[in-house]
């Protein structure tokens, strides 16, 4: 309790380099995905009629994660090298999917299957990764400082965002001859590559992990090298526990994924269909959330570490069930206002709808730390992959065949009423403050 008390004086001012240099690993992803997320649908609506069937094949990255990411969290934890644990995955796996990243485009105007296989290999490696991304950070930063530190990781994966699709996305409309013809929607994919590979090398230059680790806890751990436990031990302890609070913080998080995995592959789609954008603009909607990650990750950070993460994520999810059911009815209540006016006032309620996601985002994942050990950082950040990337499988389908059935402003009510759900699950969630012990610790 004294180095918790020690590190909350202390502030975060002394990890705030390390930080800013872990959160390179998570600037990744956040310029990949919302790319994907945005016009992956879009190359898919060239082959395919049906938002249902183009939601089925969106699920293929989330049923690839729903393994890929607990297997190789886990693995990670028990991995030893000479540059640490989560290094090695992230020097293999990183540089492969932004190669395949930037073949994306060029796949789309082969044709569908050739699309589709470029999407399979690229979340190989994608969702193999994320796992060790993610658990570089409670490995080196306390876990009093971690709503903070989360708060900065995910700024940065905010300043991705906008970056993607503010920026990035704009290359879409740019038209290059290739393949026998003029074509757009291309030059943003391979151009983002070239910035995650660039992250790649400033990771492993800067970041030091086996000299880095947090406290005598790596120390800790190759002292005990020979008295490891089993996955699946370790996993059977977890769910064992008397106390049900990860239990109940992972329900919550299914459901609130559920809600925004609904809703994030139709935005696109969405602002095309109804609101008639470019392909440029399309991407802004999206934008919008990313602008609001940035703005306001560190202060939800900041907020939830005086004020309990659980009550900041209690009102958040409250709001957001707010925002998502105004979203509902924007679209009707704008009907015959100028193009420009439903545009703004879109992106305004989704700039809302960022301020809220980024605060239940970054002080979920420090929340579920909280309750870990060293030696089961990994397995934490695996189970937090696995039930929101099963919700990553099972919204989309559903919204894509709400939305068939009727009409595109569902998705935003099927997502209220998850909110909703998460809204209440989480009052039954006891442990995940800062000065919390761990809920298992192995021996």
């Amino acid at each position: 309790m004294k180095s918790v008390a020690k590190d909350k004086k202390k502030g975060l001012s002394g990890y705030y380099l390390i930080t800013f240099l872990i959160g390179l690993g998570f600037f990744t992803m956040g310029l990949m995905d919302p790319l994907y997320d945005n016009y992956i649908p879009i190359f898919l609506k060239k082959y395919i009629d049906s938002t249902g069937v183009i939601g089925l094949i969106m699920t293929l990255d989330n049923i690839l994660a729903i393994f890929l990411i607990p297997f190789f969290s886990a693995l990670s934890d028990r991995t030893h090298s000479p540059i640490g644990r989560r290094m090695p995955y992230i020097l293999i796996f990183l540089p492969l999917s932004a190669i395949l990243f930037a073949t994306i485009p060029f796949a789309a105007l082969q044709g569908l299957v050739l699309l589709v296989i470029a999407i399979f290999f690229l979340n190989i490696f994608k969702q193999a990764v994320r796992g060790p991304v993610v658990a570089l950070m409670p490995d080196m930063i306390p876990g009093a400082l971690r709503s903070e530190a989360n708060g900065v990781i995910n700024t940065m994966g905010g300043l991705a965002t906008i970056l993607g699709t503010v920026l990035l996305a704009r290359l879409m409309d740019v038209k290059l001859s290739i393949f026998g013809g003029i074509h757009d929607n291309i030059l943003a994919y391979p151009v983002a590559s070239i910035f995650v590979l660039i992250a790649v090398v400033l990771l492993f230059v800067f970041v030091k992990e086996k000299n880095g680790s947090y406290g005598k806890e790596a120390e800790q751990t190759e002292e005990k090298e020979e008295k490891k436990v089993p996955l699946r031990q370790s996993l059977k302890e977890i769910f064992s526990e008397e106390d049900k609070s990860a239990m109940r913080i992972l329900f919550s998080l299914l459901f609130w994924f559920i809600a925004y995995q609904g809703v994030l592959p139709f935005i696109g789609l969405y602002s095309e269909e109804i609101l008639h954008t470019s392909h440029g603009s399309a991407a802004l909607a999206s934008g919008m959330v990313g602008i609001a990650y940035a703005i306001f990750a560190i202060p939800s950070g900041s907020f939830a570490h005086k004020h309990g993460r659980k009550k900041t994520i209690r009102f958040c999810l409250a709001c957001l069930v707010i925002v998502l059911t105004i979203l509902f009815f924007h679209n009707s209540v704008t009907q015959g206002k100028s193009q420009m006016f439903r545009q703004y006032t879109f992106w305004g309620l989704l700039f809302c709808f960022g301020i809220f996601w980024v605060s239940v985002v970054t002080n979920s994942f420090p929340m579920l730390w909280q309750m870990a050990d060293y030696q089961t950082m990994g397995i934490y950040t695996g189970l937090y992959y696995f039930f929101s990337q099963l919700a990553s499988i099972i919204a989309p389908p559903i919204t894509g065949f709400c939305m068939d059935l009727f009409g595109y402003t569902s998705l935003f009510l099927f997502a209220a009423m998850n909110m909703l759900i998460a809204f209440f699950l989480m009052k039954g969630v006891d442990k995940g403050e800062a000065d919390d012990e761990p809920l298992v610790v192995t021996p």
